[in-house]
């Protein structure tokens, strides 16, 4: 299989952010590093974006970073990322250090309350599941016929979604609720000036993303990753493309 071409816009674009003295090249994992699949445990990545993110991370006044709505430690787990890597997960709340926004016995109690209606929504619809994380619990309906997906998650808005103290994050065939507020943009924020880079790439597929491209500032460049609307300046079609950034990244700090 050929390796797909960047258009001219998007080489030249990430060319003037490579010249730029210190960036920070952050990716989304599902849909991005790694394809959507029907089963997300079995999300494993591509070896040349991991090859490519690691090879930034090696480089100098480089910083790589994987930006995930997986709990952080599934996400080290299924990308297999090395210390030299960024980690950030749960939708950009869950840092090494912990969760920005403390989580106490409530907001412990009102997951648990979500949890218990989703897995009750669940054994409603055969095709869906619940992945629980540290913060939020998610409902999958990819594997669901359309009218049990649709079902499902009208049961989710109209019940524990609605419900106060609950964060609603949308998704390519899911819905999560978490009990504290996530954004991939704010991680992005704390993620520039912890680390004082002068420039950002983010690449995403998702909704979620959406924040992240949001909180861009002149210089940066984002890339949508598939089809749909989108805030980003520029787009390449699949996980392929994505690696196709990352490797040109390389070669241009390189």
């Amino acid at each position: 299989m050929s390796r797909p071409v960047l258009d001219e816009a998007l080489t030249t674009a990430l060319a003037k952010l490579a010249a730029r003295p210190r960036i920070l090249v952050a990716s989304d994992y599902d849909g991005c590093v790694s394809p959507i699949v029907s089963r997300p445990e079995d999300a494993v990545p591509n070896p040349r974006s991991m090859a490519a993110l690691e090879a930034c991370a090696r480089t100098a006044d480089t910083v790589a970073a994987l930006v995930s709505g997986r709990a952080r430690s599934d996400l080290q787990s299924l990308s297999g990322a090395s210390d030299r890597l960024t980690l950030v997960g749960s939708h950009g709340s869950e840092f090494a250090e912990g969760f920005d926004t403390a989580v106490g016995d409530a907001e412990r109690e009102l997951l648990a309350r979500i949890i218990a209606e989703f897995e009750t929504i669940s054994a409603r619809f055969p095709g869906t599941s619940v992945e629980m994380k540290p913060i939020s619990t998610t409902l999958h309906v990819r594997n669901a016929s359309d009218d049990d997906a649709a079902a499902a998650l009208r049961l989710a808005e109209s019940g524990p979604a609605s419900w106060d103290g609950v964060y609603v994050t949308h998704g390519k065939a899911v819905v999560e609720l978490a009990v504290i507020e996530t954004s991939k943009g704010h991680a992005l924020d704390r993620l520039r000036d912890a680390l004082a880079v002068d420039a950002i790439v983010y690449l995403g597929d998702d909704v979620t993303d959406e924040k992240a491209f949001a909180h861009l500032r002149d210089g940066d460049v984002g890339v949508k990753v598939g089809a749909g609307d989108t805030a980003a300046q520029y787009r390449v079609a699949d996980p392929d493309g994505v690696a196709a950034v990352l490797e040109t990244l390389v070669s241009l700090r390189g």
